[in-house]
């Protein structure tokens, strides 16, 4: 019920709903980090489940304590200290956060100096208590790392030095795994519902932070939402539920690297 429920809410003709017709503990939903129709749709599900809280994989925890209810663009701008992050424009965000006003804020972005720990020390290490449960300790099937290390490759470019992806690969573990441990950690606190917001590689059912919240929560109702753009391939992995908006133009994203 609750997934036709999303397919409703999502669908392209104006299905009208009630206030809390959408049920579920954690809405995760996907985009292209510099897609404004993504971030669009995500404020408009936002207010239509009125969560009680919101993670955002572009926070980190210290960046989330900072959070003001009711401030302007410009200052939840500066709190966060946004135009420093390496993220697109505030301006797509902000509509999220304004979506819902009386929201508890949650960051579980992995800061600069514990990625750089990963290499040196491992994601177990890095993640600290907790790390068996949600399977950190525990290396990736042969198969599935080789896919892995293959996608990452792919996503940059092959421009990476093959010994850096085993490294790439477990950072994507972490950052799906303190999704998922910050999301728990929500619930806890508020109760839910709980929205995530995050690019479409966290969302995916299939190895994204889903896998590891139900390893910790598994009575935890999920819905996943992935979002692609028109005229484009639908975004790798499983999801609950894709969506499609227009495309953004974009530069050569392989310039970079040559």
């Amino acid at each position: 019920m609750r997934l036709l429920t999303l397919l409703a809410f999502l669908s392209l003709s104006p299905l009208p709903l009630a206030a809390g017709s959408f049920v579920g503990d954690v809405i995760i939903l996907g985009e292209y980090h510099d897609n404004p129709h993504h971030h669009a749709r995500q404020a408009e599900i936002v207010a239509e489940v009125a969560p009680r809280a919101i993670v955002f994989e572009m926070l980190t925890t210290n960046q989330a304590a900072r959070h003001k209810p009711g401030a302007d663009q410009d200052r939840l701008s500066a709190l966060f200290g946004w135009e420093d992050s390496g993220w697109p424009s505030f301006s797509l965000y902000y509509p999220i956060f304004a979506a819902a006003p009386d929201a508890r804020v949650f960051g579980a972005g992995v800061p600069r100096d514990e990625a750089r720990q990963v290499r040196e020390s491992g994601i177990a290490f890095v993640f600290g208590i907790g790390a068996g449960a949600y399977g950190l300790t525990d290396p990736l099937p042969s198969e599935e790392q080789a896919s892995r290390e293959a996608e990452q490759m792919a996503a940059h470019c092959d421009a990476l030095p093959e010994t850096m992806l085993p490294f790439m690969v477990d950072f994507q573990r972490l950052r799906d795994a303190r999704l998922a441990q910050k999301t728990v950690r929500a619930l806890e606190l508020t109760g839910g519902p709980v929205v995530v917001i995050t690019g479409n590689g966290h969302a995916r059912r299939d190895r994204g932070m889903p896998v590891y919240l139900e390893r910790v929560k598994p009575e935890a109702r999920i819905v996943s939402l992935g979002q692609g753009e028109e005229g484009s391939a639908p975004p790798p992995g499983d999801f609950d539920v894709i969506r499609y908006a227009p495309s953004v133009e974009r530069g050569d994203p392989c310039e970079a690297f040559r």
